[in-house]
């Protein structure tokens, strides 16, 4: 693929990863919304969130499979198609049951976004800088969640959340339909030939070069997603208590994922100098003590730490993601990016309710405390990672 193939193939990724965490980042925001409207326990809070999270989940690693034989383009758009009618449908829901059955349509649909799009930006980068590129395209996921909730918050503001929610999903319908027509002018997640699907039927498994490898990053993987969700679902209900907004709840996250969108773009570049295990090391720690400071502060400050926990708490996926394709082969590329999401995301959707029971018993500032404290468990996992990346890219720093 030449350069400038590449460079629009990672572009109309971002716009999708921009559009599909904007869907799953909206959730946060309207969360304390819905408890206040519905008069929802802390634990069926955690639910609606596990329930997009889950929904995405378990389409992961079928997704990843059936763009094996169909191509990933068409399957993205139609993912995006569905996640974008679930919000298009959200401002019918009549109470805790519905906002279920409709975020878990909408996390279904997201689940191809993720598998796909970094198979297909791996793709576009097999010879070139792959982990910079994954990098950029995790950054603008970021930006989304910077723009996409704060935009939703003031606009529900204005003309109530469930004229908000569904306009975004119309928005998300119109891309769906650009993404594909987009990505088949670059002939970029085709389908793949006969041939090539006939001399690859047969070969099972998941192209894991390094098991052990894949192993302690995607446990890495797991507690840093599973903190974070936990994390993002309840800080907006201990901002609350300092005496926040809802509508400053928006902004706040907006810090958040400000930082992460710059996290993200430096901590991708940034394991290509410092390495994989020094990044993590240090995003962790950021992370962590940053949970852990937040809580002992007015609003004021913690709102002005937001953005530097930002960097540290998404930092570290753009290190893991770029990582996944040192340690599959290229033809299972995209149901290894499955498997490893599916792990992640499927752990971190069970958070929020089991952190939403934490909080029910003792409070959300214990649930965040014991947060922080888990973040940092990750720092003497990520030593495992030593020997498999010298074995798969010597040329690279540890």
């Amino acid at each position: 693929m030449t350069r400038a193939r590449a460079r629009a193939t990672l572009a109309a990724s971002c716009v999708t990863h921009f559009l599909h965490d904007g869907f799953s980042d909206i959730v946060y925001v309207l969360l304390p919304v819905w408890a206040g409207e519905f008069r929802l326990t802390f634990a069926q809070v955690g639910l609606l969130r596990t329930a997009y999270s889950g929904g995405m989940a378990s389409f992961q690693v079928p997704a990843g499979i059936l763009a094996e034989r169909w191509g990933e383009r068409g399957l993205l758009a139609a993912g995006t198609a569905v996640t974008a009618f679930g919000f298009l449908i959200l401002g019918l829901s009549g109470g805790f049951a519905s906002l279920l059955l409709f975020l878990l349509l909408a996390g279904l649909g997201s689940g191809v976004q993720h598998p796909l799009s970094s198979s297909i930006v791996s793709k576009a980068y097999e010879n070139g800088p792959r982990r910079v590129a994954l990098g950029t395209y995790n950054f603008s996921g970021d930006l989304g969640k910077v723009v996409v909730p704060a935009l939703v918050a003031l606009a529900s503001a204005v003309v109530g959340w469930r004229r908000a929610a569904p306009a975004y999903g119309a928005v998300g319908l119109l891309a769906a339909l650009g993404i594909f027509l987009v990505l088949r002018r670059l002939a970029a997640g085709a389908r793949r030939d006969e041939s090539a699907r006939d001399a690859d039927r047969g070969k099972g498994g998941w192209g894991i070069r390094d098991r052990k490898g894949f192993q302690a990053l995607s446990a890495v993987h797991v507690i840093d997603n599973t903190t974070r969700t936990a994390f993002l679902t309840f800080l907006p209900f201990l901002l609350i208590a300092k005496g926040s907004t809802v509508q400053a709840v928006g902004l706040a996250l907006a810090l958040v994922f400000a930082g992460g969108a710059v996290g993200k773009f430096v901590c991708g570049a940034l394991a290509e100098r410092l390495g994989v295990i020094r990044t993590v090391v240090l995003t962790e720690l950021v992370t962590g003590g940053g949970i852990l400071a937040l809580l002992g502060l007015p609003l004021a400050p913690a709102l002005a730490l937001l953005p530097v926990l930002g960097v540290g708490l998404n930092g570290t996926s753009s290190v893991l993601y770029g990582t996944v394709a040192d340690l599959v082969t290229p033809e299972r590329r995209s149901r290894a990016y499955g498997l490893f999401y599916t792990l992640g995301v499927g752990s971190g959707s069970l958070a929020p309710f089991f952190y939403g029971l934490v909080s029910d018993l003792w409070g959300v500032p214990t649930t965040l405390t014991i947060i922080g404290l888990v973040v940092l468990t990750t720092i003497p996992l990520s030593q495992l990672l030593k020997a498999p990346l010298a074995r798969e890219a010597p040329s690279h720093p540890l």
